[in-house]
């Protein structure tokens, strides 16, 4: 099924917290629902971005730039370095939801967490 046919993921920011013993970054809580089948389009994270992700409930397709396709299941965690691509994100299961808990330590200037890719 193409991206465009998946049902669309829900990203809600949780928290956004200013670093105070590291002038310039801020922490962002991402909490990532996929509904069954869902997916998030292709995409790239801020240039300063590195994020700890956790999945929360169900399970998660992941890859980061050329790596392996990941199956991430509930109580996994993984990595991504700064300016990572993130060419797939979705749900692993047609019939139930998955939760992600993203975290990211980002320059406090950057807005755009993710922009989709080219």
């Amino acid at each position: 099924m193409p991206i465009a046919a998946q049902p669309a993921e829900k990203a809600t920011i949780a928290f956004r917290q200013a670093i105070p013993n590291i002038p310039g970054k801020s922490l962002v809580a991402v909490v990532v629902d996929y509904p069954p089948g869902g997916a998030s389009p292709s995409h790239v994270h801020a240039r300063s971005a590195f994020i700890y992700g956790y999945v929360v409930s169900g399970a998660i397709e992941s890859q980061v730039n050329d790596g392996p396709l990941r199956v991430l299941h509930a109580g996994e965690s993984f990595c991504e370095p700064p300016a990572a691509s993130h060419p797939v994100s979705r749900n692993a299961s047609k019939t139930e939801p998955a939760k992600l808990l993203a975290v990211f330590v980002v320059d406090a200037d950057d807005t755009a967490l993710t922009t989709p890719a080219h």
